[in-house]
């Protein structure tokens, strides 16, 4: 595959969407969304948000050797087991640094919603690492809600090779943030949560909350390509999220170089309108698999969908 280049793609929504749905009776019966991806032994691998009425998020596995087909295990692979995620194990993403997986998830529990690590060598057998951010709170001073929340620092991307020394991280949801480690295990944000790296844009449509969105992409020209999640929201469930983009230089990963100013990714089918919150285009997974990237969304946080960028066959030129 030719190397990546800001802005990456552009991105097609498959016509087969959804590529899952919930099924049976059990713990993914209601709602399947939001899933982390990854290549592994020549398939893509998701671990993917699931919850039955109860709305308890456990983490699923599905693979497929062609990044659109995919089956399931039928038991989660990953389910709420430590206080502080009582109330649901959500939005995963992973990355790979040697044999080992990285996975950052939410943990929902009496102190907010935490960004917590776990790591695997299997993708099934997981040790838990805690929250990784006590206290932090990364919606704070937005205009958006009832003022400071509990620690809330949601969603996060780990780069798997060292820049300068460090391994570097990017996280939050309402803001995003960027943190370092020496061992992949143990982070520090490199400012405070009153000072972050992404904000929301007045007037546009992440005017209410931007997210971190699936690990980063490396160029040939020193960048780091991000996409990410942002959202208008005129209530906590009247929404429209759509996927932007941004880069970092290798030389400076905590500041924005350049920003997509249009969205890459909206809500355009039925299922990316209708389901428990509607309008939802959530972007959490990105592969390089078979010549083509892969990125994988859930919509309407109801069923998951895969938009598709042929580097061969498409260009920003072409018509969309």
């Amino acid at each position: 595959m030719r190397s990546a280049t800001f802005p990456l793609g552009p991105f097609t929504p498959h016509p087969e969407n959804p590529v899952l749905r919930p099924r049976g009776d059990g713990w993914e019966s209601a709602n399947v969304y939001n899933p982390a991806a990854i290549v592994v032994d020549d398939s893509v691998v998701l671990l993917y948000r699931a919850h039955s009425v109860d709305k308890l998020s456990r983490l699923g596995l599905a693979r497929s050797a062609d990044g659109i087909h995919f089956e399931r295990e039928d038991e989660p692979v990953f389910i709420p087991e430590a206080e502080y995620e009582v109330g649901g194990c959500e939005d995963p993403r992973i990355t790979r640094a040697d044999d080992t997986f990285y996975l950052t998830y939410t943990g929902l529990g009496e102190a907010g919603a935490q960004l917590c690590l776990a790591t695997s060598t299997d993708l099934r057998d997981w040790t838990r690492h805690g929250p990784l951010f006590p206290g932090f709170n990364t919606w704070r001073n937005l205009p958006y809600g009832a003022g400071p929340l509990p620690a809330w620092s949601k969603a996060g991307v780990i780069h798997p090779e060292r820049i300068d020394g460090k391994y570097w991280m990017w996280f939050g949801e309402g803001t995003i943030h960027a943190a370092t480690s020496d061992d992949l295990l143990h982070w520090t944000p490199v400012a405070e949560d009153t000072k972050p790296m992404v904000s929301p844009t007045p007037g546009r449509w992440d005017d209410t909350l931007v997210e971190i969105g699936a690990p980063p992409v490396a160029t040939d020209d020193g960048l780091l390509i991000f996409l990410s999640n942002g959202a208008h929201a005129d209530s906590p469930t009247e929404v429209d999220y759509r996927g932007g983009q941004f880069a970092v230089a290798l030389s400076d990963p905590s500041t924005v170089l350049a920003s997509l100013d249009r969205p890459w990714l909206r809500p355009q089918t039925h299922e990316d309108t209708t389901g428990m919150v509607a309008n939802v285009t959530f972007v959490e997974g990105l592969v390089a698999f078979h010549d083509r990237w892969f990125a994988y969304y859930g919509q309407s946080d109801t069923t998951i969908g895969v938009a598709i960028f042929d580097p061969s066959t498409q260009n920003w030129s072409t018509p969309q």
